[in-house]
């Protein structure tokens, strides 16, 4: 069953410049980035933006420099306001909020993790991971035993008396995350959060999110421009050029059938046995004349299944899903998912 909206965009755009409403029309009547820049001198952040963002699911909004990705996630919590558009919250208008609305959904409803910590120096991470709560009027006694339960969680216990200066950047990070947690917002927006890591650090970071939101369901909009990344988190994946979206959806559907070629380009150099899941190539349960040379989880890689399979493309496995038969994986059709798409093919020919 589909889960509710949490987060609903509607023809959303926003430019900036001394006359939006005026670059507005220009935008409206077809008028592309570049245009807009050199002839009106404004810029094209975003170009009637149109997404759902689902409860309990992780939505990643990609896209390279100036695509328009941090700006997205800014109008969420309104740190931004769009040129034109709607924006809803839980099925309420953002874009009617009163000041004192407005501070409530930004202080108890959203939370956010930046990519460069914003921890504050002065306070120890104890207070830092309370400090949204410590906002809304709440005591150190409060707050302390849920940041103590959050900090433990995400590896940091025995250091809430230190201060941000005194940790990794890792560990700031893991700060900032307890913080999103502590404050009890059922909507995490995370800007970058993991780019300033060291590569090992951040895979970690990955893994500890991941592991967090199985338990917490949480609302979760993540922005990155590095595909590993939004392959490896989304559960609804946003791919934006030049402020619009190129193609949204499930992103083991975007990486089997990229519907632009700017999508292809992307995802020429991906990994796809290590991105690409059983549930996306497996066909339907065969309990005739199949014999199966093993179980597999519909959620195991191909590059899981390659290494049990010893390369052997003449084997079936039988697919599980909660120890429930749902599917058959021909080892030949994993083959075929391997395949690049004939335009990543050329691009890999002229490369070379």
């Amino acid at each position: 069953m589909a889960k509710d909206i949490k987060i609903s965009i509607r023809n959303l755009y926003k430019i900036f410049g001394p006359n939006p409403e005026v670059a507005l029309e220009y935008v409206r009547r077809g008028m592309g980035k570049a245009e807009l820049l050199e002839q009106q001198k404004h810029v094209l952040g975003l170009r009637d933006i149109n997404v759902d963002i689902h409860d309990g699911e992780i939505t990643v909004i990609m896209g390279l420099s100036g695509s328009g990705k941090s700006t997205l996630i800014r109008h969420l919590n309104r740190l931004i306001d769009p040129t034109a558009g709607e924006i809803h919250v839980d099925g309420e208008d953002v874009m009617s909020y009163t000041g004192e609305q407005l501070r409530q959904l930004r202080r108890e409803r959203m939370s956010m993790v930046f990519q460069k910590f914003a921890l504050l120096p002065h306070k120890t991470v104890l207070e830092n991971a309370g400090m949204a709560k410590d906002i809304r009027g709440y005591t150190t006694s409060d707050f302390e035993a849920d940041a103590r339960k959050w900090l433990a969680r995400v590896g940091l216990e025995g250091n809430e008396h230190q201060y941000p200066h005194q940790l990794s950047g890792g560990m700031q990070q893991r700060v900032g995350i307890a913080r999103a947690l502590v404050s009890d917002a059922p909507i995490m927006l995370m800007d970058e959060a993991f780019s300033a890591l060291d590569p090992l650090i951040r895979s970690d970071m990955q893994d500890l999110l991941l592991e967090l939101q199985g338990e917490l369901q949480k609302t979760i909009v993540f922005i990155t421009h590095d595909l590993d990344e939004a392959l490896k988190l989304a559960d609804h994946l946003v791919i934006l050029k030049d402020g619009e979206v190129v193609q949204q959806g499930d992103p083991q559907e975007i990486l089997l059938n990229p519907g632009d070629p700017y999508i292809v380009d992307f995802i020429s150099d991906i990994n796809r046995a290590r991105v690409l899941r059983v549930r996306s190539v497996m066909s339907p349960p065969d309990d005739g004349d199949s014999e199966f040379a093993g179980d597999i989880s519909e959620k195991d890689n191909l590059e899981s299944v390659l290494l049990k399979s010893e390369g052997d493309m003449s084997l079936n496995f039988r697919v599980l899903r909660d120890n429930k038969h749902v599917g058959t994986l021909h080892m030949k059709d994993l083959a075929r998912a391997l395949v690049p798409t004939a335009a990543s093919a050329d691009r890999s020919k002229n490369a070379a």
